[in-house]
């Protein structure tokens, strides 16, 4: 700005001079030669200029004014490049020696050695897609445990999502059943019994339940009735489990559930069209929707107009309990703006010339809010954009699906992107590990705050420096997560293996970090009373707000026994409908 204000002084200072030569021209001769003579000296002059100064278009050209200058506010200039972080941006550090590795040991008991005859499990799952991924993936795991038939999961159609699709129109259910045979014998619905169809007991457990606690508590009602329904089966099963239960896990999640051909043959032809864009992409999941910023007691600097716009929404739960949006904000518990998402990306050395595919609904503040990120990122792409309405026909009525969509660019981007640690970024950054550690990047929210804040009190390259420090252990890379620690959807570590020789990527020569240390970790792990449930050390994400867990805890019964109760007695308590939180800003 200083030197365009110069530029402008000198052009006014030659102006002068030149009328005032114009006026002491007496001489007719010198008058004739004087537009000449002004006119060379303006050259040279300009020249002199030139050389002094950078021309003005190099300089804007550089620079980004994201934000306008109202009221005096100066203008905080971003480079147009991405700069140098020290490092490839399209890959993660030491990727190239870690692997997934989910195989069964064995000594791993298979379906045919250890399911008994009727006992059969059946599972209602809750929330939307990503959710539901949790819930069918603890399932196998809940039925490995009790020895029982899986009968195919019942997807959630009456939540916030109302969406009417069942199991086999978001995946495919016969190489569900197909893959895991040699682990869980699964079935498509109940058989018959007399002629007629067996009716499930239907019960619910705690949540982080472990395979204790589903022994103590489902075993008995299952020997009973023979078959059980599990309700709003989501989390409900313990983070903590065995090596082997672990990676059962993680032959569900990463390998037996794949998206019908149908879904997955229209993600990758959005995949491809991102390709044909440019070699390499960034997907980001902005999740700056009105419903998710009113869920979370966040303010944005809307005043009054936001606070009533959002309070209105935020009304809908009625449980929720009044939150401080400065505290939040402090927190870390809020989702970045657009335009600071777009400022830490561009301070982690993303170009303007990089092209971002968004993950979103509709946006708080339109294309206003918008506006920032679309200056930095003008290369601004979504499933809508870059596919035709009657492409997106088939799935455009179902949200699990148009997710289902979202999911498979994001998953196959170079970079994602998450502004928030709910259901579908903790799945995906966990697969994104397990199939080589692409990075995927979570805003350290907590850190950056006060950075935004003061950003215009330091120079760019300071505001970037802090950026990058502050982003350490926040990238996707290998070994970011202590053993025992996080939640295993982000971070499922017993099923990443460890190569000392970067060429064997195979099991022979690797070890699994998670086995090395297990019975550290087990040791260090929270003591279980006698029920089997865990009082679970909940990382600060595991309690981000977005993960609500049961407003009653099912009477405050998780991780306690019910003394002097039948078991016909228990299962009606567990059975009791209790009101509890929608958890749909999770996915």
């Amino acid at each position: 700005m200083k030197k365009k204000r110069d530029r402008n002084v000198l052009l006014i200072a030659l102006q002068i001079l030149y009328g005032i030569l114009s006026r002491r021209s007496r001489s007719r001769s010198l008058h004739r030669r004087l537009p000449l003579l002004a006119a060379g000296t303006l050259l040279f002059l300009f020249a002199v200029l030139s050389f002094l100064f950078p021309p003005i278009t190099n300089s804007f050209n550089n620079e980004i004014d994201v934000r306008s200058e109202v009221d005096g506010e100066r203008a905080f200039l971003v480079p147009t490049s991405g700069g140098s972080f020290g490092r490839d941006i399209w890959s993660s550090t030491q990727s190239k020696f870690f692997h997934g590795c989910s195989d069964a040991n064995d000594d791993f008991l298979t379906a045919e050695a250890k399911t008994h005859p009727n006992r059969y499990l059946l599972i209602a799952t809750s929330g939307g897609l990503n959710q539901q991924r949790t819930g069918i993936t603890d399932a196998v795991v809940a039925a490995y445990i009790l020895n029982a038939t899986l009968v195919v999961p019942k997807l959630d159609q009456k939540s916030f999502w109302k969406d009417t699709s069942n199991f086999s129109e978001i995946f495919d259910v016969d190489w569900f059943m197909s893959y895991l045979s040699k682990d869980v014998k699964i079935i498509k619905q109940l058989p018959t019994k007399g002629g007629k169809a067996m009716s499930p007991y239907k019960m619910r457990v705690p949540r982080k339940c472990t395979p204790k606690c589903y022994e103590n508590r489902v075993l008995p009602v299952l020997n009973k009735k023979h078959a059980v329904q599990l309700g709003k089966f989501d989390y409900r099963l313990s983070n903590r489990l065995d090596t082997d239960l672990q990676k059962l896990r993680c032959r569900v999640n990463y390998h037996a559930l794949k998206f019908t051909n149908t879904i997955h043959d229209m993600g990758q032809k959005l995949v491809e069209r991102m390709r044909m864009k440019s070699k390499h992409f960034i997907a980001l999941h902005l999740r700056f929707e009105p419903d998710m910023l009113a869920f979370s007691g966040c303010d944005y600097g809307g005043g009054e107009k936001e606070r009533k716009e959002l309070g209105a929404i935020r009304k809908r739960w009625k449980s929720l309990h009044k939150m401080n949006p400065d505290k939040e904000r402090r927190q870390g518990r809020c989702p970045l703006t657009p335009e600071e998402v777009g400022l830490m990306l561009r301070a982690l050395g993303y170009g303007k010339d990089v092209h971002i595919y968004v993950a979103s609904g509709e946006i708080h503040g339109g294309e206003e809010t918008l506006a920032p990120l679309k200056a930095l990122f003008p290369n601004f792409h979504s499933k809508e954009t870059i596919a035709s309405k009657e492409e997106l026909a088939p799935f455009s009525s179902f949200s699990s699906r148009m997710a289902a969509l979202d999911f498979i660019v994001c998953d196959e981007s170079d970079v994602f992107v998450t502004n928030n640690n709910g259901n579908m970024a903790r799945i995906l950054a966990g697969r994104r590990r397990y199939f080589g550690h692409k990075p995927t990047i979570r805003p350290n929210a907590k850190k950056l705050y006060q950075l935004f804040l003061s950003r215009d009190n330091m120079t760019w390259d300071e505001f970037a420096s802090r950026i990058q420090t502050n982003q350490i252990g926040f990238m996707g890379d290998p070994n970011e997560v202590q053993l025992g620690k996080g939640e295993f959807h982000e971070n499922p570590l017993s099923c990443i293996c460890e190569n000392f020789d970067p060429k064997a990527r195979g099991d022979s020569g690797s070890h699994t970090r998670a086995t090395i240390s297990h019975e550290i970790a087990r040791e260090n792990s929270p003591k279980r009373d006698a029920g089997g449930a865990t009082d679970e050390q909940f990382t600060e994400d595991e309690q981000d707000g977005y993960d609500t867990d049961d407003a009653d805890n099912e009477n405050g019964l998780q991780g306690k026994r019910l003394p002097n109760r039948t078991d016909s007695e228990i299962g009606v308590l567990l059975k009791a409908d209790q009101p509890e939180l929608e958890e749909m800003f999770s996915d």
